[in-house]
């Protein structure tokens, strides 16, 4: 195997990556169906549990899954984006699939996907092909149980076709809202499109519209729901529940030792905690143990990642504006009192007005870059006339510098510089990784 032989396995999957966008969601399930079906139905022989939400999901599902492998199963976990290899969305105990595993999926799956083209008149997305694989890849690997996060979405998201143990939604807020659409009300039912009637659903306290969506789709499903409702949030819970929710506070062990660090991930943690509960409920044996173990041991890169160092830099990959709100927060209460050097770099489509005005409330200093990938925001020079919009004043700094590696090193170098922070987008934080030396998984050489 070498690296030629990878890239044109991902040169081939990658032919249809604009698909989604083309496609009415309703054909693109019709054909992620029909590629399954082509593959023997995988889905079928693998029990899941299923997240969704606009942040914090990624993290949740990254949770669920290291305490089902600190129980003793066997653990599939889909997960989309990846930092710095496609492999990384396919995992089983916590280990990506190997390349020359991948490679031959690819080269087996496309005579399959021509197939499924010529019977539904076009290619399935790049998304559910990779989703396909996945599920290919826990069936036969005996996984006991696969987390699968929720690319975009959830009525239309690939994930749609599967029957999940338990349906968990994390917090919602606005992101992809020309597919989405641009209300809470909207976003939020198509989050609850993972729910199934009579299979348990557990979410958060969310925002008024968006919880009201959920319990809404709840009753209409017949999915019985609990939400996790913390006495100390600043959300209060409505009045008129139906009998079909129920509220609880978040499990005690929301406040042991977490491997995820920053007060965001409390709430992240008391989500996968309650979908836990729930499939001890349903039978599943996983031990009380297990469930703080997994949360101790629970890793999931680029997510409030501190690098020690003079000064420190912390990765986070917030892409909105409430996940921007989330970090910076934490960030006050790991360094009080200090206001970072932020290395800033988004994608094309983002919510610029909700993420520049938080931005700009907590940053010392701002470096403008851009990653290398296609998605990148690279009209740098509008960007920060942008940022200096949102400022209202010409006191704050604004660079740009186009590179990654060299904008880290300018946020470095920063006179008096006593934090950097790199945020904006996983695609930036992957970059910064990688700038930096830390630990990854790579594609062949």
């Amino acid at each position: 195997m070498t690296h030629d032989d990878y890239s044109r396995a991902l040169d081939a999957l990658y032919r249809s990556v604009d698909a989604s966008h083309r496609l009415s969601p309703g054909l693109n399930l019709q054909r992620t169906r029909a590629l399954l079906a082509a593959l023997g139905a995988p889905q079928q022989h693998v029990r899941c549990v299923i997240v969704a939400g606009t942040k914090g999901k990624g993290s949740t599902a990254a949770m669920i899954e290291r305490i089902a492998r600190a129980a003793g199963m066997r653990t599939g976990l889909w997960t989309s984006p990846h930092l710095h290899t496609y492999r990384e969305r396919i995992q089983v105990d916590g280990q990506p699939i190997a390349a020359a595993q991948l490679i031959a999926d690819i080269d087996a799956v496309m005579p399959l996907v021509d197939d499924v083209a010529r019977a539904t008149g076009g290619v399935p997305a790049t998304f559910a092909i990779g989703f396909a694989l996945a599920l290919q890849h826990f069936a036969r690997s005996g996984v006991g149980l696969a987390v699968i996060e929720v690319g975009l979405g959830g009525t239309y998201d690939s994930a749609a076709v599967l029957e999940p143990e338990c349906a968990v939604i994390a917090s919602i807020s606005y992101d992809h809202m020309e597919i989405l659409g641009d209300t809470l009300d909207a976003i939020a039912r198509q989050k609850a499109g993972i729910m199934r009637r009579g299979r348990p659903a557990v979410t958060v306290l969310q925002l008024p519209e968006a919880l009201a969506a959920l319990i809404d789709e709840a009753r209409r499903i017949g999915a019985p729901l609990t939400l996790v409702a913390d006495p100390a949030s600043d959300r209060a819970l409505p009045h008129d529940l139906p009998p079909t929710v129920r509220v609880v506070a978040p499990d005690p062990l929301v406040d042991a030792p977490l491997g995820l660090a920053g007060r965001f991930q409390r709430e992240n943690a008391g989500l996968a905690l309650a979908a836990v509960r729930q499939l001890q409920a349903l039978g599943w044996h996983i031990a009380d143990a297990a469930l703080g173990a997994g949360l101790a041991a629970c890793r999931w890169p680029a997510r409030f990642e501190l690098v020690p160092g003079t000064p420190p830099i912390l990765i986070d990959g917030a892409h909105n504006g409430d996940s921007l709100q989330r970090l910076f927060a934490a960030l006050a209460d790991a360094f009080p009192g200090v206001a970072p050097v932020v290395v800033f770099g988004t994608s094309r489509g983002k919510d610029l007005p909700r993420m520049l005005p938080v931005l700009v409330r907590h940053a010392a200093a701002i470096v403008l870059t851009s990653s290398q990938h296609h998605r990148a925001l690279a009209e740098l020079h509008d960007l920060e006339a942008q940022v200096c919009a949102a400022a209202s004043h010409g006191a704050l700094p604004v660079v740009c510098v186009p590179d990654p590696a060299d904008a880290l090193a300018r946020a470095r170098a920063w006179p008096d510089a006593a934090l950097v922070c790199v945020t904006g987008s996983l695609f930036l934080a992957a970059a910064a990784r990688e700038v930096l030396g830390l630990p990854h998984d790579a594609d062949p050489a």
